[in-house]
């Protein structure tokens, strides 16, 4: 490098280095003259970010402040009415907190002093109320939003929200109503005081259950301890409404399961799943802790074995609700040794209608000789279980006299006509394949039906139906007439797919409700109609049209997640009766079981049953078939004794094997 590029380096060097040496210097000075007031307004922000809290702090600062000092001047330029500290003190804070006090002064200097005083005390008194009322303010605010904790133990948690809930906050209102201080807590991303008010008016009685209602995610860990999920006697999962409600599903599963502060005991989950593709992410979110049921293929088989005889729907929903009858469970150590079929006529108020192994194996309708043994549960439908654990032993006497024994005719090849199309369409024409003869017929009529090809495909294969698709409008009444509907054994109406909202399908059913039994009257043809609506509410409209049957499928699955959620072990009790494998609920003619004409007792009818291989739990008098003040004329679980005029056209309610 040169001597002068040296020099013009130096001379750079020198012309930077004098400015910032300046600044060096400066920025301590600067940082002293600023550091004590830009620390105390940072401390002041850091204060005030604590809330309501810090600033009633500082004006209570405030009122001590101008309490004392102005104490002081009164008692060092000896005005006023007093040279005594403490009692100055007391006058001036009087003077703060109320400006009245100032009327009876005396004295200029101590008017003018305690002015002032008033004068602050009103300026802080005012900041004071006014923080006190936004707090107020703020504080019901959370609370209409739904933020604040849940205090409460042994509830039923329900994580969701969609039209179900008002059937499962209504079934288990019914089964708290013996529990003390019962509780339901609902979490779900809904305003908390909307969901309050629509359960109110959709759910007249609560029986004494208090319904909690909070706004959050469900798929949120800190929303969840909001609700205390820890100490839940059980969670119900509910699939919401809009798009993938299926991931909610199972995202709320993880995060009670797989959240960082979960219990260290099992929870007792139950959820529901809408798309049965996502059935298996559900069972491993959920794992051994959670139930889950296939909501489209749960309702699809209630469909199927409803339409399959009249007035089984109603023998469903007896045992499904929490209302009248219900499947319990009782060890009877009295009954260890003996045999499912003396079972059956063991209570008189109570019928068995299963065992559940001590392997935890569960078998409705085992056969007769199906020995008891220690640790086994029968499986009975009861008014309640206190009804069953003190259950009366049967005193009534079997007239085996009027007891018939006969080969049972085997089934023909059936035919059914299915009018519209969903998604749990191909799921009951499954359903029917399973249990149909070879050569039966299926004719789906659909507004836009797919191709026979792909809705076999979709029904995964079809082993004994023939089926056909054609394409109409199933709510003209000219159409309808036309298919020929008295050659077919059962007609099943589904909802549309196509419809806007669940009141505009089942407009469209109840026309052709109204349009297929005034038909069949007309003519009198004697199919039988089942319906599928959405609506509970809509259900008396439908009836007034003397369906069969009507299946509420929301409501089947409403039914099942409550009663599953106060008692697990039922999974298997309704999964077991809802397959076509092993026994299911048969309507037959009590004329095959003991001679028409004659009056029996029920317990008469019962070892009739038992000499088939079946379980009687009911009967059906035909003659009430239609009368919804008498239940359609279905009757469960009937006393032992009680006596029946067995008459031609009445069913008896068993589970047998078809």
């Amino acid at each position: 490098m040169s001597t002068a590029s040296r020099m013009r380096r130096a001379n750079a060097t020198q012309r930077a280095g004098a400015p910032q040496t300046a600044r060096t210097a400066t920025a301590p000075k600067q940082r002293a003259a600023h550091g004590l007031r830009a620390r105390a307004r940072y401390a002041f922000d850091n204060s005030m970010s604590r809330g309501p809290s810090a600033l009633i702090w500082y004006l209570g600062g405030a009122v001590m402040l101008v309490v004392v000092a102005f104490a002081a001047l009164l008692v060092i330029f000896g005005v006023g009415p007093t040279h005594n500290p403490i009692t100055a003190i007391y006058n001036v804070l009087l003077h703060t907190i109320d400006t009245g006090t100032q009327a009876g002064d005396v004295g200029t200097a101590y008017s003018a002093l305690d002015l002032v005083v008033t004068f602050a005390g009103i300026f802080i008194f005012s900041a004071f109320i006014g923080v006190l009322s936004n707090t107020i303010d703020g504080r019901l605010h959370d609370l209409r939003k739904g933020r604040s904790l849940v205090i409460e133990s042994d509830h039923t948690l329900v994580l969701g929200w969609s039209e179900s809930i008002f059937t499962i906050v209504s079934e288990l209102a019914i089964a708290n109503e013996s529990r003390r201080g019962a509780s339901i807590v609902v979490l779900a991303e809904m305003d908390k005081v909307e969901m309050e008010d629509a359960i109110r008016t959709r759910v007249k009685d609560l029986r004494g259950t208090r319904v909690v209602c909070r706004t959050g995610n469900p798929i949120s860990v800190v929303d969840l301890d909001l609700v205390n999920h820890h100490e839940a006697r059980s969670v119900i999962v509910l699939a919401p409404d809009g798009e993938d409600p299926d991931a909610m599903v199972v995202k709320t599963l993880l995060a009670l399961t797989r959240g960082p502060s979960r219990r260290e005991h099992p929870y007792h989950i139950v959820a529901e799943i809408r798309d049965a593709s996502n059935l298996d992410a559900a069972h491993l979110a959920g794992g051994d802790e959670a139930v889950i049921l296939d909501k489209s293929l749960t309702a699809s088989r209630m469909i199927v074995q409803t339409s399959r005889q009249s007035g089984a729907a109603y023998v469903y929903q007896e045992l499904l609700d929490f209302d009248g009858d219900e499947i319990y469970m009782r060890h009877d150590e009295s009954l260890t040794g003996k045999t499912y079929g003396d079972a059956l006529l063991a209570y008189e108020n109570c019928a068995v209608i299963g065992l559940r192994h001590a392997d935890g194996d569960v078998k409705l309708n085992p056969a007769p000789a199906t020995p008891i043994k220690s640790g086994d549960l029968v499986i009975a439908v009861a008014e309640d279980d206190s009804v069953l654990d003190v259950a009366d032993v049967v005193c009534a006497a079997i007239d085996e006299d009027a007891i018939r024994v006969g080969a049972r005719a085997e089934n023909a090849s059936e035919a059914t006509l299915i009018l519209g199309f969903n998604l749990r369409t191909p799921l009951v024409i499954a359903e029917l394949d399973k249990y149909t003869r070879q050569g039966s017929r299926v004719e789906l009529v659909a507004a836009e039906p797919p191709a026979p090809e792909a809705l076999a495909a979709t029904a995964g294969g079809l082993k004994h139906i023939e089926l056909n698709v054609r394409a109409g409008n199933t709510t003209d009444r000219a159409f309808l007439e036309g298919l020929g509907a008295e050659h077919f054994d059962r007609v099943i109406v589904m909802c549309d797919a196509d419809a806007s909202d669940s009141q505009r399908a089942d407009a469209r059913v109840l026309i052709q409700l109204l349009h297929l039994r005034e038909f069949a009257r007309r003519t009198g043809a004697t199919f039988t109609i089942v319906s599928e609506i959405l609506d509970e509410a809509d259900r008396e409209l439908a009836s007034v049209a003397e369906v069969d049957d009507i299946v509420v499928s929301d409501q089947v699955i409403s039914y099942l997640l409550a009663q599953i959620s106060e008692n697990r072990d039922l999974a298997e009790v309704f999964t077991e009766l809802l397959e076509s494998e092993g026994s299911e609920v048969y309507m037959r003619p009590v004329s095959e079981y003991v001679a028409t004409g004659s009056e029996v007792n029920f317990a008469t009818l019962v070892a009739a049953a038992r000499e088939r291989g079946e379980t009687a739990f009911g009967y059906r008098v035909a003659d009430l078939a239609y009368d919804a003040d008498a239940y359609f004329g279905v009757r469960v679980n009937p006393a032992k004794s009680e006596a029946i005029h067995a008459a031609a056209g009445d069913r008896l309610i068993v589970l047998a094997e078809d």
